[in-house]
């Protein structure tokens, strides 16, 4: 089964993703979500072999509405810096330990910061120790990184199980 139905989670995933974006419940659609529910897993399984398995499903729902809330937030606070006075900004680069080991887990944390509208990941060291990271406006480094290991690392440690 799992040769022929290699991540079937996945697969439910985008059947129904694929039939609230469409919007239709017609016969096709369904056939058509189905055949891409299928065949999308199918093809990327060699891909998607090396993904760690998620320990806590639902620490990843809470990791996800905190990332949604937080892109959400940011959003308002980014476009009241830029409209009010841009000059006010301190921008600055910052460098943050991180306690991942699983490169799926790091890239995830970088793309999490990267998505907040207001930092960006900006490098990985080469030894997957630190995470270098531009802020627009950070006034105090040390809770930057603080808010970021609290709200973002620690729970994809508790996901991944590292």
């Amino acid at each position: 089964m799992k040769r022929w139905l290699p991540h079937p989670v996945l697969s439910i995933l985008l059947f129904i993703a694929w039939l609230l974006l469409s919007a239709d419940f017609s016969l096709a659609h369904i056939v058509l979500a189905a055949i891409l529910a299928w065949a999308i897993p199918y093809v990327c399984r060699s891909f998607l072999a090396g993904l760690p398995p998620v320990k806590s499903p639902w620490a990843a729902l809470r990791l996800l509405f905190v990332v949604t809330y937080d892109i959400v937030v940011a959003n308002v606070v980014v476009a009241r810096l830029i409209l009010g006075s841009p000059k006010k900004l301190r921008p600055l680069f910052v460098e943050m330990p991180i306690t991942l080991t699983q490169p799926m887990s790091i890239s995830l944390l970088a793309s999490i910061i990267t998505m907040t509208p207001g930092t960006v990941s900006a490098e990985l060291t080469d030894d997957n120790r630190v995470l270098i990271i531009h802020a627009l406006d950070c006034a105090d480094p040390s809770a930057l990184i603080a808010e970021i290991q609290n709200r973002y690392e620690k729970p994809l440690m508790e996901i991944f199980g590292c």
